[in-house]
Protein backbone atom coordinates (compact mmCIF):
# COMPACT_ATOMS: atom_id res chain seq x y z
CA UNK A 1 0.00 0.00 0.00
CA UNK A 2 1.12 3.31 -0.92
CA UNK A 3 1.55 6.27 1.89
CA UNK A 4 -1.29 8.81 2.06
CA UNK A 5 0.84 12.18 0.75
CA UNK A 6 0.95 14.15 3.68
CA UNK A 7 -0.84 17.62 3.37
CA UNK A 8 1.34 20.78 4.16
CA UNK A 9 0.18 24.70 3.45
CA UNK A 10 1.77 27.00 1.56
CA UNK A 11 5.38 27.54 2.81
CA UNK A 12 5.96 30.81 4.99
CA UNK A 13 8.51 33.56 4.61
CA UNK A 14 9.13 35.99 7.40
CA UNK A 15 10.91 39.03 7.87
CA UNK A 16 13.84 38.91 10.00
CA UNK A 17 14.96 41.82 12.34
CA UNK A 18 18.05 42.93 13.48
CA UNK A 19 18.25 43.83 17.75
CA UNK A 20 17.37 47.61 16.04
CA UNK A 21 14.37 46.90 14.96
CA UNK A 22 15.74 47.12 11.27
CA UNK A 23 14.39 44.35 8.69
CA UNK A 24 17.53 42.62 7.44
CA UNK A 25 16.22 39.63 5.77
CA UNK A 26 13.58 37.01 5.42
CA UNK A 27 13.67 33.38 5.87
CA UNK A 28 11.59 30.56 4.47
CA UNK A 29 10.24 28.08 6.92
CA UNK A 30 9.71 24.66 6.27
CA UNK A 31 6.33 23.72 5.61
CA UNK A 32 5.94 20.76 7.89
CA UNK A 33 6.51 22.26 10.91
CA UNK A 34 4.89 26.03 10.60
CA UNK A 35 2.75 25.44 7.61
CA UNK A 36 0.28 23.00 9.61
CA UNK A 37 -3.67 22.78 9.20
CA UNK A 38 -4.61 23.41 12.88
CA UNK A 39 -7.33 20.96 14.60
CA UNK A 40 -8.62 22.14 17.36
CA UNK A 41 -9.25 19.32 19.64
CA UNK A 42 -5.98 18.22 19.39
CA UNK A 43 -4.45 21.20 20.90
CA UNK A 44 -7.06 20.99 23.34
CA UNK A 45 -6.20 17.24 24.72
CA UNK A 46 -2.54 18.34 24.83
CA UNK A 47 -3.31 21.19 26.71
CA UNK A 48 -5.76 19.55 28.98
CA UNK A 49 -3.36 16.54 29.26
CA UNK A 50 0.05 19.34 30.04
CA UNK A 51 -2.60 20.28 32.89
CA UNK A 52 -3.48 17.03 34.70
CA UNK A 53 0.29 15.86 34.47
CA UNK A 54 1.09 19.09 36.44
CA UNK A 55 -0.98 18.39 39.18
CA UNK A 56 0.77 17.08 42.09
CA UNK A 57 -2.44 15.13 43.59
CA UNK A 58 -1.12 15.51 47.37
CA UNK A 59 -4.44 16.45 48.75
CA UNK A 60 -5.23 14.68 51.83
CA UNK A 61 -7.67 14.43 54.58
CA UNK A 62 -7.79 12.32 57.82
CA UNK A 63 -9.98 10.25 58.61
CA UNK A 64 -12.09 8.45 62.10
CA UNK A 65 -8.80 7.23 63.50
CA UNK A 66 -6.17 10.19 62.41
CA UNK A 67 -8.59 13.34 63.95
CA UNK A 68 -6.93 14.07 67.26
CA UNK A 69 -8.91 13.77 70.14
CA UNK A 70 -12.19 11.20 71.00
CA UNK A 71 -10.46 8.84 72.85
CA UNK A 72 -13.36 9.06 75.60
CA UNK A 73 -16.93 8.53 74.93
CA UNK A 74 -19.52 11.19 74.99
CA UNK A 75 -21.75 9.66 77.05
CA UNK A 76 -23.10 6.82 78.36
CA UNK A 77 -24.26 4.13 75.75
CA UNK A 78 -28.02 3.85 77.41
CA UNK A 79 -30.58 6.02 79.48
CA UNK A 80 -29.65 8.89 78.27
CA UNK A 81 -32.71 9.76 75.75
CA UNK A 82 -29.65 10.24 72.67
CA UNK A 83 -28.45 8.46 69.90
CA UNK A 84 -25.53 6.14 71.14
CA UNK A 85 -21.89 7.61 70.16
CA UNK A 86 -18.89 5.87 70.92
CA UNK A 87 -16.47 9.42 69.64
CA UNK A 88 -16.86 12.53 68.88
CA UNK A 89 -14.13 12.54 66.03
CA UNK A 90 -17.23 10.14 64.36
CA UNK A 91 -17.28 11.40 60.54
CA UNK A 92 -20.87 12.57 61.63
CA UNK A 93 -19.74 15.49 64.09
CA UNK A 94 -18.30 18.62 63.14
CA UNK A 95 -14.70 18.18 63.73
CA UNK A 96 -14.84 14.45 62.96
CA UNK A 97 -12.80 12.40 60.36
CA UNK A 98 -13.82 12.82 56.18
CA UNK A 99 -15.34 9.86 54.90
CA UNK A 100 -13.81 9.07 51.28
CA UNK A 101 -11.70 11.87 51.31
CA UNK A 102 -8.53 12.27 49.28
CA UNK A 103 -5.55 10.24 50.77
CA UNK A 104 -2.75 11.99 48.81
CA UNK A 105 -1.94 9.65 46.15
CA UNK A 106 -4.22 10.84 43.39
CA UNK A 107 -2.87 9.96 40.39
CA UNK A 108 -3.83 12.78 37.35
CA UNK A 109 -1.36 12.08 34.89
CA UNK A 110 -2.94 11.43 30.95
CA UNK A 111 -0.34 9.79 28.77
CA UNK A 112 0.67 12.06 25.61
CA UNK A 113 2.11 10.01 22.46
CA UNK A 114 5.23 11.88 21.60
CA UNK A 115 3.80 12.32 18.12
CA UNK A 116 0.54 13.77 19.03
CA UNK A 117 2.63 16.35 21.54
CA UNK A 118 5.17 17.49 18.20
CA UNK A 119 1.72 17.40 16.00
CA UNK A 120 0.15 19.77 18.28
CA UNK A 121 2.94 21.68 19.12
CA UNK A 122 3.52 22.61 14.87
CA UNK A 123 -0.16 23.44 14.85
CA UNK A 124 0.45 26.22 17.24
CA UNK A 125 3.84 27.57 15.32
CA UNK A 126 1.96 27.19 12.35
CA UNK A 127 -1.03 29.32 13.80
CA UNK A 128 1.45 31.91 15.12
CA UNK A 129 3.24 31.96 11.99
CA UNK A 130 0.43 32.66 9.89
CA UNK A 131 -0.67 35.60 12.19
CA UNK A 132 2.75 37.02 12.00
CA UNK A 133 3.28 36.89 15.39
CA UNK A 134 6.01 35.09 14.92
CA UNK A 135 8.64 37.62 15.11
CA UNK A 136 12.71 36.01 14.14
CA UNK A 137 15.81 37.70 14.99
CA UNK A 138 19.48 37.51 13.00
CA UNK A 139 21.26 37.27 16.54
CA UNK A 140 19.79 37.67 19.81
CA UNK A 141 23.58 38.43 22.58
CA UNK A 142 23.49 40.18 25.52
CA UNK A 143 27.11 40.85 26.88
CA UNK A 144 26.19 41.93 30.75
CA UNK A 145 22.14 41.33 32.01
CA UNK A 146 20.84 44.08 31.95
CA UNK A 147 17.17 44.80 32.08
CA UNK A 148 17.21 48.06 30.62
CA UNK A 149 18.95 47.31 27.32
CA UNK A 150 16.06 44.51 27.19
CA UNK A 151 13.24 47.34 27.78
CA UNK A 152 14.67 49.30 25.21
CA UNK A 153 15.47 45.67 22.70
CA UNK A 154 11.96 44.96 22.89
CA UNK A 155 10.64 48.13 22.41
CA UNK A 156 12.07 48.49 18.98
CA UNK A 157 10.43 45.44 17.96
CA UNK A 158 7.03 45.32 16.56
CA UNK A 159 5.11 43.66 18.99
CA UNK A 160 2.13 46.37 19.70
CA UNK A 161 1.13 49.41 17.91
CA UNK A 162 2.26 52.63 19.56
CA UNK A 163 0.90 54.01 22.53
CA UNK A 164 -0.90 50.02 23.04
CA UNK A 165 0.44 47.94 26.06
CA UNK A 166 2.66 45.32 25.32
CA UNK A 167 1.05 41.60 24.57
CA UNK A 168 2.44 38.43 26.71
CA UNK A 169 5.49 37.96 24.95
CA UNK A 170 7.42 34.53 24.69
CA UNK A 171 11.45 35.01 23.64
CA UNK A 172 13.00 31.44 23.14
CA UNK A 173 16.92 31.57 24.33
CA UNK A 174 19.12 29.02 24.50
CA UNK A 175 20.29 28.03 27.57
CA UNK A 176 23.81 28.63 27.33
CA UNK A 177 23.00 32.73 26.78
CA UNK A 178 23.00 33.43 30.33
CA UNK A 179 23.25 36.80 30.32
CA UNK A 180 20.53 37.11 28.21
CA UNK A 181 17.84 34.98 30.52
CA UNK A 182 18.35 36.95 33.29
CA UNK A 183 18.12 40.18 31.24
CA UNK A 184 14.62 38.93 30.58
CA UNK A 185 13.10 37.49 33.60
CA UNK A 186 12.75 40.92 35.26
CA UNK A 187 10.40 42.51 32.61
CA UNK A 188 6.71 41.76 33.39
CA UNK A 189 4.34 40.02 30.97
CA UNK A 190 7.44 38.02 29.14
CA UNK A 191 7.96 34.40 29.22
CA UNK A 192 11.75 32.92 28.80
CA UNK A 193 11.48 29.66 26.88
CA UNK A 194 14.21 27.51 25.22
CA UNK A 195 13.92 25.48 22.48
CA UNK A 196 14.02 22.04 23.91
CA UNK A 197 11.36 22.53 26.56
CA UNK A 198 9.10 24.48 24.41
CA UNK A 199 5.48 23.34 24.47
CA UNK A 200 2.21 23.91 23.55
CA UNK A 201 0.26 25.63 26.35
CA UNK A 202 3.38 27.89 26.95
CA UNK A 203 3.12 28.41 23.27
CA UNK A 204 -0.75 29.04 23.61
CA UNK A 205 -0.07 31.84 26.27
CA UNK A 206 2.11 34.25 24.41
CA UNK A 207 0.61 36.18 22.05
CA UNK A 208 3.99 36.58 20.18
CA UNK A 209 6.67 34.69 19.93
CA UNK A 210 10.66 35.87 19.64
CA UNK A 211 13.41 33.83 18.38
CA UNK A 212 16.78 34.14 16.92
CA UNK A 213 17.50 32.25 13.95
CA UNK A 214 20.26 29.76 15.67
CA UNK A 215 16.46 28.90 18.01
CA UNK A 216 14.21 28.25 14.79
CA UNK A 217 16.93 25.86 13.90
CA UNK A 218 17.01 24.09 17.18
CA UNK A 219 13.69 23.88 17.04
CA UNK A 220 13.57 22.89 13.19
CA UNK A 221 15.72 20.00 14.43
CA UNK A 222 14.07 18.79 17.47
CA UNK A 223 10.64 19.06 15.50
CA UNK A 224 11.86 17.63 12.12
CA UNK A 225 10.68 13.86 11.21
CA UNK A 226 12.54 11.01 10.67
CA UNK A 227 13.24 9.50 7.93
CA UNK A 228 12.24 5.91 7.91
Amino acid sequence: MKRKEKKFGDPLSLDVYSMQGTVVSSRQLPPEIFSVPIKEELVHFVVTAQDANARKGTATTKGKGEVRGGGKKPWKQKGTGRARHGSIRSPLWRGGGITFGPRGNQNWSVKINKKVKRKALCMVLSDRAAGHALILLDGLQFENPKTKEAHAFLGRLPLAPAGKRMPRTGIVIPSKQIALRRSMRNIPRVEVLSPASLNVRDTLKCSKIIMSLSSLDEIIALLGEKKE
